[in-house]
């Protein structure tokens, strides 16, 4: 099979298998197509590829989005991918106060095409990958992202504890550690029902980076999803991993452009 149906194969079933509600541990409720669901730093709203609406149907959706965060005096953000319909979508997004974000590139892989599960991360000398399970690690693996993006990412912890609490198989946190302080967390999602994992994660603090960790954590994962028979990876992707990934065997899907309202 060439590259195109491919990747054609991948995006069916992206769009199919993770446009909906997501993992139990995750507090969401639909509103018409949409899905609103709780994130670590705003509110998201996912939807599927077609929303089956035009007009003023469509800006009375996205009106009561913005209404009803507003009322909640929260921020939220639309999940837009590049392929979305209606074509227009973006325009009333903007009309309604929505503001575009940077774009991000949706790849995903066949495990089974890559070659990082057969072999293995490779870690900087004196640096140890492993497991977080504990609470008090969990909140560490917040605390670093917070620091590396200049956040407050503390609901992070929460969100990460809830989800080893309910399907503690389908989340797998790893850290990287020198002389016993972390450096760099990563974690994979299971996607229960799906043929799909998320990699989520991938922060480095600014003096580790360039040495191969992120490579080292994807390549982890990747070889955990080829251990649970999970076939798919997918990961919403920045300028700067995008080109690492598609080395590792990822193809681009489509785009992702988060449009941030803001009360």
């Amino acid at each position: 099979m060439t590259d195109a149906p491919i990747t054609q194969t991948l995006l069916a079933a992206y769009d199919a298998e993770l446009r909906g509600a997501p993992p139990t541990a995750v507090l969401h409720a639909p509103d018409g197509p949409l899905t609103r669901v709780a994130g670590p730093v705003r509110a998201l709203l996912t939807a599927p590829r077609e929303l089956g609406l035009s007009g003023r149907e469509l800006d009375e959706l996205i009106v009561r989005q913005r209404d009803f965060f507003g009322a909640r005096g929260e921020a939220v953000e639309w999940r837009l991918r590049g392929h979305d319909l209606p074509a227009d979508l973006p325009d009333r997004l903007r009309a309604a106060g929505f503001a575009p974000g940077r774009p991000e590139t949706v790849l995903a892989a066949v495990v089974a095409d890559t070659d990082a599960p057969g072999a293995g991360p490779s870690l900087p000398p004196g640096v140890t990958l492993r497991r977080v399970t504990a609470e008090a690690g969990l909140r560490a693996v917040a605390a670093l992202q917070s620091a590396v993006w200049g956040l407050d990412l503390s609901r992070l912890g929460d969100d990460l504890i809830a989800r080893l609490a309910c399907a503690p198989h389908d989340t797998v946190v790893l850290a990287a550690e020198s002389d016993g302080a972390m450096i760099s967390a990563a974690w994979l999602s299971v996607r229960p029902g799906t043929r799909f994992a998320t990699l989520l994660g991938g922060a480095t603090l600014p003096e580790w980076r360039g040495r191969g960790l992120y490579r080292a954590s994807v390549a982890a994962r990747l070889a955990l999803a080829a251990e649970r028979g999970v076939p798919y990876v997918h990961v919403d992707a920045s300028a700067d991993s995008a080109p690492l990934l598609r080395a590792m065997g990822f193809r681009a899907l489509t785009t992702m452009t988060p449009y941030i309202w803001t009360p």
